[in-house]
């Protein structure tokens, strides 16, 4: 009988692109301080980040009330913009996303998790948008844990599941997931269509991907590495 392995996934850059809603809701909470919001560049390059860690990295210096402040506009524009479109226009799934999940959930001794910067609520109405709810066995979220790259997510992932750190991969699309994953001593499998350059994932993964059909084959090489 096969070992258990556990498959964590990223979702804002990795699942999803929703880059559109991000961009917008920071540009909203920085206009709302009376702020020039950041490029678009500089607002990607945190995606992963929790907003509490994220949104100081953009603008230093301010008072903890005004972080406040920008956090909770920050979320009430991607709350507005979810709803005024519906998850899949608002975060739409990468190309052959949905097809590979469903392949990797059909293998008996693969176990699917997430670990994400989104919120619980943003989580829960990111899949249930995406009829996915039930998919993700483990889902670890910023509410309950310190900001990537902390190993917090994926040692909780690891206890929840009762996985060993050797037989567990993380995909990501940045350098925290990379990180991250080094950080819990577990795989690191980096994807190219994100939110991070590619050249940035390289040195912390142990491979990068740049279409989702790979990521199977991608998954059976890293593990076979270890034979």
């Amino acid at each position: 009988m096969s070992e258990l392995r556990l498959i964590l996934f990223d979702v804002d850059g990795t699942l999803v692109d929703s880059q559109g809603d991000i961009v917008a809701s920071m540009t909203r909470a920085f206009e709302g301080e009376g702020l020039e919001a950041p490029t678009r560049e500089a607002t990607l390059s945190i995606v992963g980040l929790s907003l509490e860690v994220a949104i100081p990295q953009l603008a230093p210096g301010l008072d903890a009330s005004a972080y406040d402040r920008m956090v909770a506009g920050y979320k009430a524009a991607y709350m507005e913009l979810r709803a005024a479109q519906g998850s899949q226009k608002s975060s739409p799934l990468y190309p052959y996303a949905r097809d590979v999940l469903d392949q990797l959930a059909t293998i008996d001794h693969y176990l699917l998790g997430v670990a994400t910067g989104k919120s619980r609520r943003g989580l829960d109405a990111l899949l249930a948008g995406h009829g996915m709810t039930k998919m993700f066995l483990t889902q670890q979220v910023s509410d309950h844990h310190p900001s990537k790259p902390h190993p917090a997510m994926v040692l909780a992932a690891l206890s929840e599941t009762g996985v060993a750190p050797e037989n567990a991969v993380m995909i990501g699309d940045t350098s925290f997931d990379m990180q991250m994953a080094r950080a819990a001593g577990v795989r690191a499998l980096g994807v190219g269509w994100g939110y991070h350059k590619p050249e940035d994932l390289e040195p912390h993964a142990d491979a990068v991907i740049h279409d989702f059909r790979d990521l199977p084959g991608a998954i059976d090489r890293i593990w076979e590495s270890e034979r």
